[in-house]
């Protein structure tokens, strides 16, 4: 069998890294690459002397990387879909979501006992694993979370089949299948549920219930503070450096999805609360390369799951019990007000750093909703007193002499 110097080299890669876990030359492996390489040599027999193992190990590998059956399989090429999702620059985070749409898809195939090759994976087995995750209990095989008691949301569904679809434009690509079958099924999907947002008097209760005293009661109300002011995700702003905030120019760089960077605006408030925080209670970092504007009392970056634990942690103490306080609730809270308070979409959309408007429409129907209540509030036809003047008799216009 042909073997290409790509295949010799992913092997070499895995000796260094995969096999022993570190990077470890070893002077054996230019013998090993012309062996391989080598057209005469297509004995799958390694030669006597201390470096037959070595060679029995490349063979070995290389029969099952280029194998017919191995070759097409989902799982095999879905590693290769990772490697140039990496190198694409895709998020950690989509990256991950991606495999495990990947590994739900693996598990039904196994479980219906159909092929795992991609070649036969067309749109009615894709259209019968929607099927199936739609009665899949929510959390099941979940490592750390108890199955519940309803099924997968249609747009958990959604999520899962867009990953698929990702996955398969790549095959598509790369020529491991002839047709995308997903160019020919329709994704379902998920219900469009009104946006939870805070009202002006929650927002209020959230900042002024943080003890400001303490250097971390007064970091939670800066990052509070940020998050309504920005609507900033949760990831840019643990992903803030301190290099990275400009109060003179009044805006902060941000790091946001697709590693596309934008400059985010900051009001005047919150400038006097970032400088009070920066020069006055801010810790002391742990180690020099921990330049993250907001950390933790041990002087450590915080992670995105700390803000979460934060955020509503905060909400509590403000008594918000009857919506879920987080701080993508803070990003919708800062777009709807954004709006009400006259702000237009495009601004919104390079403050949020959306990619195109489609998103900003609910928030545009939320704030329509207000605009609704003020005009029945304030309607002048509504407000004009009609029977007052109906009640009384109109004066004929008489010409005058």
């Amino acid at each position: 069998m042909e073997r290409s110097g790509k295949d010799i080299d992913c092997f070499l890669l895995y000796l260094k890294v995969g096999n022993w876990g570190i990077y470890s030359p070893n002077p054996n492996y230019d013998l090993v690459r012309m062996y391989a390489m080598s057209s005469e040599n297509k004995s799958d027999h390694p030669p006597e002397g201390p470096d037959r193992h070595l060679f029995s190990d490349i063979q070995g590998y290389l029969n099952q990387r280029t194998g017919p059956d191995q070759v097409y399989q989902l799982d095999h090429l879905a590693e290769g879909y990772s490697f140039a999702a990496i190198s694409e620059g895709k998020s950690p985070n989509t990256i991950a979501i991606d495999m495990a749409s990947v590994r739900y898809l693996i598990e039904f195939l196994v479980s219906e006992g159909l092929s795992r090759d991609v070649r036969h994976i067309d749109p009615g087995v894709l259209r019968h694993f929607i099927i199936y995750l739609l009665a899949k209990p929510a959390f099941s095989n979940h490592p750390f979370t108890p199955p519940q008691g309803r099924c997968i949301s249609v747009g958990s569904v959604d999520t899962y089949m867009r990953s698929l679809q990702s996955v398969f434009a790549f095959f598509f690509r790369e020529g491991f299948i002839e047709q995308n079958p997903f160019l020919k099924i329709k994704i379902p999907k998920g219900p469009q549920k009104v946006i939870p947002t805070l009202t002006e008097q929650q927002q209020i209760a959230l900042l002024s219930t943080i003890d400001i005293s303490t250097p971390i009661g007064y970091r939670d109300y800066a990052l509070v503070a940020l998050l309504l002011d920005d609507g900033m995700r949760n990831s840019e702003a643990t992903g803030i450096k301190l290099e990275d905030v400009d109060l003179e120019r009044r805006q902060i760089k941000v790091l946001g999805k697709g590693n596309k960077e934008r400059h985010v605006p900051i009001g005047a408030t919150l400038v006097k609360i970032l400088w009070k925080y920066m020069n006055v209670y801010r810790p002391e970092p742990a180690l020099p390369r921990f330049n993250n504007l907001f950390l933790n009392r041990n002087g450590r970056p915080l992670t995105k799951d700390r803000v979460g634990i934060i955020v509503k942690r905060r909400g509590k103490q403000a008594g918000i019990t009857n919506i879920r306080c987080s701080p993508h609730t803070l990003r919708h809270t800062f777009a709807v007000t954004f709006l009400r308070n006259g702000g237009d979409v495009f601004t919104l959309q390079r403050i949020m750093g959306h990619s195109t408007l489609e998103i900003l429409k609910i928030y545009v129907n939320l704030a329509q909703e207000d605009v609704s209540r003020v005009h029945q509030r304030c309607s002048p036809r509504d407000n004009l007193d009609i029977k007052r003047y109906q009640s009384r008799p109109l004066k004929k216009n008489t010409p005058r002499k």
